[in-house]
């Protein structure tokens, strides 16, 4: 394998701007029900933008949850619209805005994982009569070339041949293995993976088709080279004149066998070359099968197997493999929304607080920092700190809140400079407003029931407005232009309404059903 690493993982990149569920894999929980109540006369009025917009979707005005607020006011946060601004919503993924401020309020921008490998005894002519161990520390980051570097790093000490087992420990992470199949009968889709303290290139392997006319196939690769599994090398092509197409589909893969890959079908040549992303079947054997194939691929030997275990006590490191900053990192996941990067943090929270990585301390840790931060505020309610999920809520008010706070904390660069620019790059990039390109950092969220965007917005007069917006309703995707037009609305520096909020009886929010 020629191995040619640009500065950021080429997968990585693959997989992160490929982790929003598509549509048609979305699942349906029950249906929300559209906050409906009796409005009093002191409802306040919504910008007539937002208002046309939601009309247009048919979206009652009651989905909506918004606040947007001065930063740079005399009297700091003058409030220039809040609606409903204290109703719990599913904010979906802006639920990771949380997340990632409360992890540089409580770790640091500097913070990094370590991943140590250990050996049991001194290699002597290239054979260690040994085992050697690799200690997940819940990396997020553990890519393809860091996978690379690790190996060579064994290799360099001197080791050709293990002569014993290579030992996975994975015990830094507390948590049920779960069945990847449940949220969409699609295991095989990168979303899907579930957290690890191994985690190793997102547990997804790239497979690149290049046509080759003059032999009637398709060549296949694929990255990371994978121990202990049946990979075809190729597929037929099909006849020259079919349209590509669905050329995913035209393949007629089987991914659900453990251990290996088929093709069935064929690939069109008209596609040119094409890469697929996916999350091989075993997902828990992922790990063990990536280093393996990433050993054997530099030339290493092992006699025994790769297989999990733990470190034996009183052992000290050979090395240690350390990641990207919690800067760098939070760079990813909200630019990109990535989930399982998420995941990975929000144990990490919780591994750092009380020394065991589990939902549950994730969710003490978190909710311990909200609480000694901002006790006047409505705590959210937590499952995994992605967003992937039926359950999270969160409040315009407390969003609103917090950002504040962060925009006047030392982690403000970091954190701003993570989310998404209006037009320009991450989940934002294909997003065109009449005023805001370039000149808002907003975090996104999307279920199949939820739009949902969170940040800063600097106005036309150089002014900065925190602002947050979300719509719980069956039809919110059709709303997404109501949530631009709000941030229009901020970026013109268009008066402020009336700071009178709607009285409600109804429900609290809608609920919402998974997208990403």
């Amino acid at each position: 394998m020629s191995l040619k690493f640009p500065a950021v993982s080429v997968l990585a990149c693959a997989l992160l701007t490929g982790w929003l569920v598509p549509v048609s894999a979305q699942t349906t929980a029950s249906p929300a029900s559209s906050a409906t109540s009796s409005v009093t006369p002191q409802q306040q009025s919504l910008p007539p933008a937002v208002e046309a917009a939601l009309q247009r979707a048919k979206v009652p005005r009651e989905a909506l949850s918004a606040m947007v607020v001065e930063l740079d006011s005399p009297a700091k946060g003058t409030t220039k619209l809040a609606y409903r601004a204290d109703e719990p919503a599913n904010p979906a993924s802006v639920m990771k805005l949380v997340t990632t401020y409360a992890a540089l309020d409580l770790l640091g921008p500097a913070f990094q994982w370590e991943t140590p490998v250990y050996m049991d005894a001194q290699p002597q002519d290239g054979a260690l009569r040994g085992n050697v161990y690799i200690q997940g520390n819940g990396d997020p980051q553990l890519v393809l070339e860091r996978l690379w570097l690790t190996m060579r790093r064994l290799r360099s000490m001197g080791v050709t041949v293990i002569v014993g087992d290579i030992v996975l420990d994975r015990s830094a992470f507390d948590i049920a293995t779960r069945d990847a199949s449940k949220f969409d009968g699609e295991p095989w889709r990168p979303y899907n993976v579930a957290p690890d303290a191994l985690l190793i290139n997102f547990k997804a392997m790239n497979m690149r088709f290049v046509p080759d006319a003059a032999a009637g196939v398709a060549r296949i690769s694929y990255e990371p080279p994978m121990g202990s599994m049946q990979l075809p090398a190729s597929v037929p092509l099909a006849p020259a004149a079919t349209a590509c197409g669905d050329w995913q589909a035209a393949l007629k893969a089987e991914l659900s066998e453990p251990g290996r890959v088929s093709f069935l079908g064929n690939f069109p040549p008209s596609c040119g070359e094409r890469e697929w992303a996916i999350a091989p079947a075993d997902p828990d054997g992922y790990a063990a099968r990536a280093i393996e194939g990433m050993w054997r691929e530099l030339g290493g030997k092992v006699t025994g197997s790769v297989r999990d275990g733990k470190v034996p006590a009183g052992l000290k490191p050979v090395f240690v493999n350390k990641s990207l900053s919690l800067a760098e990192v939070i760079r990813d996941i909200n630019k990109y929304s990535n989930n399982v990067m998420t995941q990975q943090l929000f144990l990490t929270l919780g591994l750092q607080a009380t020394g065991r990585g589990s939902w549950d301390s994730g969710k003490q840790a978190i909710g311990n920092w909200w609480r000694s931060r901002w006790p006047q505020l409505t705590s959210p309610v937590w499952e995994n700190g992605a967003g992937l999920s039926r359950e999270e809520r969160v409040t315009a008010r407390a969003l609103s809140g917090m950002l504040q706070t962060a925009w006047a904390s030392p982690q403000m660069p970091e954190l701003l400079s993570s989310l998404p620019i209006v037009g320009v790059d991450g989940t934002l990039r294909r997003v065109n407003t009449a005023s805001a390109k370039g000149m808002a950092h907003l975090k996104t969220g999307t279920l199949r029931d939820v739009t949902a965007l969170a940040g800063v917005v600097n106005s036309n007069s150089g002014k900065r407005y925190v602002l947050v917006g979300m719509i719980n309703h069956p039809l919110a995707p059709n709303a997404r232009p109501a949530l631009h037009a709000l941030i229009d609305w901020a970026a013109q520096d268009a008066p402020a309404f009336s700071s009178t909020v709607a009285a409600h009886s109804g429900a609290a929010g809608a609920k919402a059903t998974l997208r990403r």
